[in-house]
């Protein structure tokens, strides 16, 4: 069976996956850019067309970060991943944060508890609005993604509610040497997840230390 995987999901040290106050000048509330600084400078996200900072890197945070698109055939994502609205769409022109051609290339499962008709934009990017739980989502998605990976993307409710349910086999986790003191939290309700994992940690220079969870084979 396909896997479901986790990529470049960041956190400050006291666990915060988001800042407080998010909204369309500042996805991840007042954290800012913070959460992401580790990674607009690799090769992978400058081939996604964001701008940096300096030269692109090749280093270790580019060769984790580059693992994000191999494999995937269809992503879920929450709804606050998608865009900064709350309850019925006021919007129906908004297509997300990325415009016309978004990243991912594949279908996504967008999850909300107001479904839409589903959104076709270039590149083979097609947003399907669904009111589901985490297994009817991945059944969803798995049935998009043929043979190939599902990908979460977040935010962080939406990780945190498929680890609940024991549906993720690989999570990149990235610690960002920083202090939220508010937001949403990753690891709120998951006691005891590391028993379900082989774990690696990584550092990097930039400062960050990459943490990759693997599922362990059932005895």
């Amino acid at each position: 069976m396909s896997l479901v995987r986790v990529h470049n999901f960041s956190v400050s040290l006291d666990g915060f996956g988001a800042g407080e106050g998010q909204r369309l000048d500042a996805p991840f509330g007042h954290a800012g850019s913070r959460l992401m600084d580790w990674a607009v400078d690799t090769r992978t996200f400058r081939e996604m067309g964001i701008p940096g900072t300096s030269e692109a890197s090749f280093g270790v945070d580019d060769a984790l970060a580059s693992r994000w698109g191999a494999g995937i055939g269809a992503e879920i994502m929450g709804r606050n991943k998608f865009g900064p609205q709350r309850g019925p769409w006021e919007d129906g022109e908004w297509k997300g944060w990325w415009g016309d051609d978004p990243v991912f290339h594949t279908p996504v499962v967008v999850l909300t508890h107001h479904p839409r008709p589903a959104l076709e934009l270039e590149g083979g990017t097609t947003f399907h609005f669904v009111d589901a739980d985490p297994a009817s989502a991945l059944r969803q998605a798995r049935a998009l993604a043929g043979d190939l990976d599902v990908r979460i993307g977040g935010g962080v409710s939406t990780v945190r509610q498929f680890l609940e349910a024991d549906l993720i086999d690989h999570l990149h986790v990235v610690l960002v040497p920083i202090v939220l003191g508010r937001g949403e939290r990753l690891w709120d309700g998951l006691e005891g997840l590391e028993e379900r994992f082989d774990i690696e940690a990584t550092p990097s220079p930039s400062g960050v230390l990459h943490l990759v969870f693997t599922r362990r084979a059932a005895p």
